[in-house]
């Protein structure tokens, strides 16, 4: 039989998180953001080169591009190559900003769960 209070049964449980606050400290899948930013960063310098490649810019162009992506350049070959360079880049930039946004939020559950048990359990030698 469980212990009576004014506000209902008295349980020794913690209660359960709703679904909206368990889905924000829910840790992202790291190959799945990094293949998802990766796609996207690869279609985006895709279509930025075929766009300067049918409209010409009259100040500016991707071409420094060259500069760090070996083989690119703003023709069609160089919009595939900078497709692959943009998705191996995005890739690594996703998996990354996936790694290090999972090791802060475990930190600081770590942390915040750490300190509330301190604290409930500060006054234990106490009652001895």
């Amino acid at each position: 039989m469980t212990p009576e209070s004014p506000f209902g049964p008295v349980t020794d449980t913690v209660p359960e998180l709703d679904e909206p606050l368990l889905l924000a400290f829910a840790p992202l899948h790291k190959r799945a953001f990094g293949l998802a930013i990766g796609i996207v960063a690869g279609v985006l310098l895709f279509v930025v080169t075929v766009y300067q490649i049918l409209v010409p810019p009259e100040g500016g162009s991707t071409a420094l591009l060259s500069q760090y992506f070996q083989g690119y350049a703003v023709s069609w070959k160089g919009a595939f190559i900078g497709m692959a360079w943009g998705f191996g880049v995005g890739f690594v930039m996703g998996w990354f900003v996936a790694f290090v946004r999972n090791l802060f939020i475990a930190t600081s559950v770590f942390i915040t769960r750490t300190r509330e048990e301190l604290r409930a359990t500060r006054d234990f030698l106490d009652h001895i």
